[in-house]
């Protein structure tokens, strides 16, 4: 039945491209937009006071009618202007929903006797994640069904889900509004009853204590949204009587909770850029006296897991890319006590591990890519995981189980589909457990990926990866979507994604620009794009930029750039540096009024992030930041037609800083390209909730891309190959 579902509704956004007008009607004006009130306002600070005219978008409470209706004004002029997109929209989307199969699962996971999954059906927007016992032939048990908990919710999010230790409970968290304040709730697996135990503003984090009665989980400040207080629920009694397990009073430092893999102990972590501290107990412990197994120190980072009596720690000390070692409990603060198990490279970051009985496994990025290296504790004899594509990422997946025979790893590339491999301990061999399913004819071998070094203006080599159709010809013509991000350490995967054979089958050629920023090299990399060094993450972009033009990978005039959140800064700072760059620029969610922001600790993440940006009310951090914020460096002059999306409830990154950016842009700019703000009303930093509905945002923004480029969006059996039409 799945081919034919795909068909019809391929075949009903057909019809509808077919009937709908792309251009408007000759004559027909084009809607004005709406030009934002300016209102003197200044931002205070030590470092010298500055103007901003558009301050009054920032509406706490979300509910100030001026507010809302100029950002409703936004959302409209930006359907305005693309309307004549729909058809394609239509178009994409449904080549979106043909390529997923309906009736999609995970791969069980087997756990203290039952075997654990989440599974899709047919129309269903949202997961079932549900077990059977002992064996997979077993009755289905339902924990919990996404679609009957999202019933007449825009917006629903399961964060976690715990079973209680001794099977007779599931908690989870949900949100239903996309701010990330999630509710706790309890459920009875045996009678399905909800029980009355609901607490609200919690982290997502959270564990199961002793049996199954007592719940450990995070209080969070209902102004900056930090993870403050630990606390201890007993199911039954009053939440707000819950007694306090731990308070974290320093406001640069994040909490979340975790249950060793063993079972044995109950961590609280606690961390920030430069610094970690984890506390642990043993779980049977009714006092829960936690206690610090490495007090914190700044620029010390670790994690650790209890094997026998001593705990695996993958540290930083004396180790910019990080080792691993072993102390007992009473040694593990003693570093002088510590054995080493691997030793740092200089090439090679790692990233995680997971203790097995048998063999440790260790995640490490090297290359620029993601490796997993294998190494038997009896003899300590190592074995790498092979990998088949020239840019790719493999990682460790749910592994629940010490005692496991072999290891569950997830696998990637450009061109491979996201697919879970077991890797036996005993012979090496790796068994394909499940390739995400790609319907509608797709095959690997139609395309193709590379992994370039670019040498970036300080004479930095930056990888570069790039996947692009198998006809594609090198001859400076195709249109190129280059993506970065570049900030806190995070990596990005050389990863499928299967919405992305929209743009590439009608002649777009993908790159990802490892900006330094991420991790990919190292440690190092990150330290060399943060701070007072930002400005290399920025240069990285563009030189990777201008240098896939001059090697023929695209058109010069058909140059587009995206990136969101963090990555939003990025191309916000780019488009004021390079603007000439880019034809276009897609911006999701965009991180890019940073001076005004930092200078907030009212705000999220703020205080947590000083040491990622830095701290403006120090007169050098603020100077600097100053330089690249991109909403204080807007000028008059001629930018790329720019999308730009928020929502209305993000948590991460307030929906007045894009609301802010677009219009001193508009008021600013001397061109007459399209600049267009796209708020969704009903949703937070990561977009509808639904697993169909992200698809709608992703038609409607590669719709823009391929107007933009003037590829003409036609069925995609015509648009396959080199088919792009300019227009």
């Amino acid at each position: 039945m799945r081919k034919p579902y795909a068909i019809v509704v391929l075949a009903a956004a057909l019809a509808l491209a077919c009937s709908s007008t792309p251009e408007a009607s000759p004559g027909q004006r084009a809607p004005s937009p709406p030009i934002a009130a300016q209102k003197p306002h200044v931002v205070r600070s030590p470092n010298g006071d500055r103007q901003d005219p558009y301050y009054w978008l920032r509406d706490d409470t979300r509910a100030s009618p001026e507010v809302l209706a100029q950002l409703n004004a936004e959302t409209r002029y930006a359907e305005a202007m693309l309307a004549h997109t729909k058809p394609a929209q239509e178009i994409l989307y449904a080549e979106m929903v043909a390529r997923t199969q309906p009736d999609d699962a995970t791969v069980p996971q087997f756990e203290r006797g039952y075997w654990y999954y989440a599974r899709y059906v047919p129309g269903g927007e949202y997961a079932i994640h549900a077990r059977k016992r002992e064996t997979q032939a077993a009755p289905e048990q339902i924990l919990l069904d996404g679609n009957r908990l999202a019933r007449g919710r825009a917006f629903y999010q399961i964060g976690a889900y715990h079973v209680s230790p001794d099977d007779r409970r599931i908690a989870w968290v949900e949100d239903v509004v996309g701010r990330r304040q999630w509710t706790l709730r309890v459920r009875d697996l045996a009678s399905g009853e909800v029980l009355g135990d609901s607490i609200a503003n919690v982290e997502a984090e959270f564990v199961w204590a002793g049996g199954g009665e007592t719940l450990l989980y995070i209080e969070k400040d209902p102004v900056t949204l930090l993870g403050r207080r630990v606390r201890k629920h007993r199911l039954g009694t009053d939440p707000a009587n819950d007694p306090l397990v731990y308070e974290e009073t320093d406001p640069a430092f994040y909490l979340s909770l975790e249950r060793s893999p063993s079972g044995r102990f109950l961590w609280i972590v606690i961390g920030s850029t430069t610094a970690t501290e984890l506390r642990y107990a043993a779980a049977s412990d009714p006092a829960l006296a936690f206690r610090a197994l490495i007090p914190r120190e700044r620029d010390h980072l670790y994690d650790a897991v209890d094997f026998g009596d001593e705990f695996v720690i993958r540290t930083n000390w004396r180790a910019k890319n990080f080792r691993i070692v072993r102390a007992s409990a009473a040694e593990a603060a003693d570093r002088d006590r510590w054995r080493e198990v691997v030793g740092q490279q200089p090439n090679a970051l790692i990233e995680d591990f997971f203790v097995f009985d048998d063999v440790l496994a260790i995640g490490e990025r090297s290359g620029g890519r993601r490796n997993i290296r294998v190494r038997r504790w009896a003899d300590g004899h190592e074995s790498r995981i092979a990998a088949d594509d020239p840019a790719y990422a493999m990682s460790l997946d749910d592994n629940r189980e010490p005692s496991a025979k072999a290891l569950r790893y997830a696998y990637t590339s450009l061109t491979v589909p996201n697919s879970v491999y077991d890797y036996d301990f005993a012979t090496g061999e790796r068994v394909l457990r499940k390739r995400q399913p790609v319907l509608g004819g797709f095959a690997s071998e139609n395309y193709r990926s590379e992994l370039l070094w670019v040498a970036a203006r300080d004479g930095v080599r930056v990888p570069v990866s790039l996947v692009y159709r198998e006809s594609f010809a090198r001859d400076g013509s195709a249109p190129l979507l280059l993506y970065g991000y570049g900030a806190y350490g995070l990596s990005t995967d050389a990863a499928f994604d299967a919405n992305r054979l929209s743009l590439l089958d009608r002649g777009f050629v993908f790159a990802i620009a490892h900006v330094r920023g991420g991790q990919e090299l190292g440690r190092a990399w990150y330290e060399d794009g943060r701070l007072l060094r930002k400005q290399n993450t920025f240069n990285d972009f563009v030189d990777a930029t201008r240098e896939l033009v001059a090697r023929g990978y695209a058109a010069k005039d058909r140059v587009f750039a995206i990136g969101g959140s963090a990555g939003g800064l990025l191309i916000g700072a780019v488009l004021n540096q390079c603007p000439e760059c880019y034809r276009g620029a897609f911006v999701r969610v965009p991180f890019v009024d940073a001076v005004t922001t930092m200078l907030d600790e009212s705000i999220p993440l703020t205080t947590n992030e000083f040491d990622e940006w830095g701290n403006p009310k120090q007169q050098s951090h603020y100077d600097y930041m100053l330089s690249y914020s991109p909403y204080d460096n807007v000028e008059a002059k001629a930018y790329p037609a720019l999308l730009v999306t928020t929502g209305l409830w993000d948590s991460q990154v307030q929906y007045y800083e894009p609301a802010k950016w677009v219009a001193k842009l508009r008021a600013t700019k001397t061109d007459d390209r399209p600049l267009l703000l796209h708020v969704n009303m009903e949703a937070g930093h990561g977009g509808k909730s639904g697993r169909f509905q992200r698809f709608r945002e992703t038609a409607m923004t590669y719709a823009f891309l391929l107007d933009q480029a003037g590829v003409v969006v036609g069925a995609p059996e015509v648009a396959k190959g080199r088919g792009a039409n300019p227009r």
